[in-house]
């Protein structure tokens, strides 16, 4: 039977990352199953990337500060929640979040909590301030929106069992949702390579790696520059000269701007490639034209991008630190270090030293493991199973 869902979410601008395009791709193949989905967000009405969001969305702007107050969400909720079977809120610690909770609690309408990570104790130990300032409204509205939640979906067992560990005040219904991607869209991957080529022709006959999300200290990008600056310098002329890095994602803020000169001061100046975002073929094309996908992330939950570096037969050098580690190392379709300078290089090390047969193989591991775990359509399925299903047992 299909099923009217609605998503609650702070914003659907495409630059906030893995939450809004995890949104997008599982709600158009639950919308090729027949089920009607809808959003509210509380963007400005006016704001480009509402009107070019592809599913029917109600933007109540007045989404006011870091927190996102806004007195429009809660009567709105009152007043629709009776057109859906579910609401499924997409990240906590904002209002959107406790507003959920304050209009639905006593409704029947059922609610369901994504945290996309966002309980994941590496943030305790990286921001303990904001940790504190958590604490001091954790228990009067997070841990309430959790508490009462139909359910509260993790997108993989890693993720379900770390966010156990940030407060010790917890209790939730906990599911695992098969969380993925749809890949590349049909057509031919050499021209959605060439295209990229000729849009940054540096990049051409080189032996690429690409790093691509958001230049966010979470993802470790100074590790990345620190590390490729190693591996060059213990290189052969010749070598070196043959490498080549594509660092792919919005850089035009402070951090962004620090990570350039990081680079310069490296060195590297001549050897990277900065895209600034980049969609659709352009993004595409990203993966193509790189041998091997970089990430060496403190925290992720589970890593779109790197799903999406695996559905275009792309090995993935990755931390354990992204959630999903496990399943790669399994399925030998990437490689796993820590996350710290020393692992980043080791990464580089092994991938240097695979003969060109072993990195084929790994290749073609990585488009079967995409394919038998992290395609959308397992996904899709996963979210309204939970959806549906009678509530689960208290943790």
């Amino acid at each position: 039977m299909p099923l009217k869902i609605l998503h609650v979410i702070r914003s659907v601008n495409p630059a906030g990352g893995g939450p809004i395009e995890g949104l997008k791709q599982m709600a158009a193949a639950n919308l090729a199953r027949g089920h009607h989905i809808e959003v509210v967000t509380l963007d400005a009405p006016d704001a480009p990337w509402v009107g070019s969001c592809p599913l029917k969305t109600h933007a109540l702007g007045a989404g006011r500060g870091g927190y996102g107050y806004s007195g429009k969400l809660v009567p709105w909720l009152g007043s629709n929640h009776r057109n859906y079977d579910a609401v499924v809120v997409d990240g906590i610690w904002q209002y959107h979040a406790f507003a959920v909770w304050r209009a639905l609690r006593k409704t029947a309408t059922p609610y369901f909590v994504f945290t996309h990570g966002m309980l994941d104790p590496w943030f305790k130990q990286a921001y303990p301030l904001k940790h504190l300032k958590k604490w001091l409204y954790w228990p009067w509205a997070d841990y309430r929106v959790l508490r009462d939640a139909a359910a509260v979906l993790f997108t993989c067992e890693e993720e379900r069992l770390l966010a156990r560990q940030s407060f010790w005040l917890y209790r939730c219904r906990e599911r695992v949702v098969n969380f993925g991607t749809a890949g590349p869209p049909p057509g031919e991957a050499e021209a959605r390579r060439r295209l990229f080529a000729q849009r940054w022709p540096e990049t051409e006959g080189k032996r690429c790696l690409l790093h691509l999300g958001r230049v966010h200290v979470k993802k470790a990008p100074d590790l990345v520059l620190k590390a490729f600056a190693q591996e060059l310098a213990e290189l052969p002329a010749t070598e070196a000269a043959a490498r080549h890095l594509i660092m792919a994602g919005p850089a035009d803020h402070a951090y962004g701007m620090e990570m350039q000169t990081l680079a310069t001061s490296l060195g590297l100046a001549k050897k990277i490639t900065w895209t600034g975002m980049i969609t659709g073929d352009l993004k595409w094309g990203a993966y193509y034209q790189s041998e091997a996908f970089l990430l060496p992330s403190h925290q992720e939950n589970f890593g779109i991008v790197v799903a999406e570096a695996l559905a275009c037969g792309r090995p993935v050098l990755i931390s354990n630190k992204i959630n999903i580690w496990r399943e790669i190392e399994a399925d030998g379709a990437g490689l796993i270090e820590a996350d710290d300078l020393p692992g980043t290089l080791r990464l580089l090390r092994r991938w240097r030293e695979l003969p060109a047969q072993a990195r084929t193989e790994m290749g073609a591991r990585a488009g079967q493991c995409f394919r038998r775990r992290f395609h959308i359509d397992r996904s899709a399925e996963s979210l309204i199973e939970a959806l549906t299903e009678p509530r689960l047992k208290s943790s």
